[in-house]
């Protein structure tokens, strides 16, 4: 049953990051994920310094918040002049460095650290449940579970707005629609996301998981609704051979799970890139008659 749950969550965190991370990869914004991902430790210190408690809802509230923040002060930053990538490594940096301050100022007798925040362990998933409806479950299932519903209404609601957007900003604002909104919307379920899978594969694993399915998926898909399908299929696939090569090799399963979307991700670009040079060949030969 242990191992199940292990494997359960894996799953979760490779489909919810699977499908939060198509749109990162179709925006060009990538590496707003590593940002984020190191931003959310202020969120989270943030809470638990308002409310004195660990409870998992308000990790998730103050990692939102952290990430709207996030966003809002890398676009401040990209409008007054400055480029995207230093932006983005100015403000979480910054956030971060708060973080771990905060941390060693109001939290250095709780069970409250950067590792744990950053690195997590999956294999302690199973130990820690939560009992809702009468169903026990471990309590980074739940909240996997409650973050994949928030990002499958987010992309059901939005996909058009998303999609319009992500491929032509300017008309998506002449015809009205609320991009800054939606950017700032997208920007918390990906904290959302983050936050949710720092229990399990740890906040700085989950951006594998953000890109690596996405950014494979990439390379094959022939329209966006396929890339979410391929997105979540190699996140999956990603998170079932690294625990059980993990478990074959004993050492660190978020980790391995981490190295398997790497190794994917290059047997997919090879044998795209055979793929395409076969047919090059097929083409040449054709109009050579």
């Amino acid at each position: 049953m242990i191992e199940f749950w292990v494997i359960l969550t894996g799953v979760l965190v490779g489909i919810t990051c699977g499908i939060a991370g198509v749109f990162l990869i179709l925006r060009k914004m990538s590496m707003i994920a590593d940002a984020i991902s190191h931003t959310v430790l202020f969120g989270i210190v943030m809470a638990f310094i308002l409310t004195q408690s660990l409870n998992g809802l308000w990790m998730l509230v103050g990692a939102a918040v952290a990430g709207i923040l996030t966003a809002y002060l890398v676009q401040l930053l990209q409008s007054s002049g400055i480029q995207e990538d230093a932006a983005i490594g100015v403000t979480f940096t910054s956030l971060f460095a708060l973080g771990v301050l905060l941390i060693t100022l109001f939290a250095g007798n709780v069970h409250l650290d950067v590792e744990h925040v950053l690195m997590g362990e999956i294999s302690f998933v199973p130990w820690d449940k939560w009992t809702f409806l009468s169903i026990t479950m471990p309590k980074a299932v739940w909240m996997l579970l409650l973050v994949l519903v928030i990002n499958v209404a987010f992309l059901l609601l939005f996909y058009k707005e998303m999609k319009l957007s992500t491929f032509d900003y300017v008309y998506a604002a002449t015809i009205g629609l609320p991009v800054i909104l939606l950017h700032y919307a997208f920007m918390t379920t990906i904290s959302l996301t983050t936050v949710a899978a720092f229990d399990s594969v740890g906040a700085i694993l989950v951006v594998a998981m953000l890109i690596g399915p996405a950014a494979t998926a990439y390379l094959i898909s022939k329209s966006i609704k396929e890339m979410f399908i391929w997105s979540m299929s190699f996140g999956v696939a990603s998170a079932i051979m690294g625990y059980y090569a993990a478990k074959w090799l004993d050492t660190s399963i978020a980790g391995m799970m981490a190295a398997a979307v790497g190794v994917i991700f290059i047997v997919v670009f090879i044998v795209d890139k055979l793929q395409q040079h076969v047919n090059k060949k097929a083409v040449a030969s054709r109009d050579s008659f």
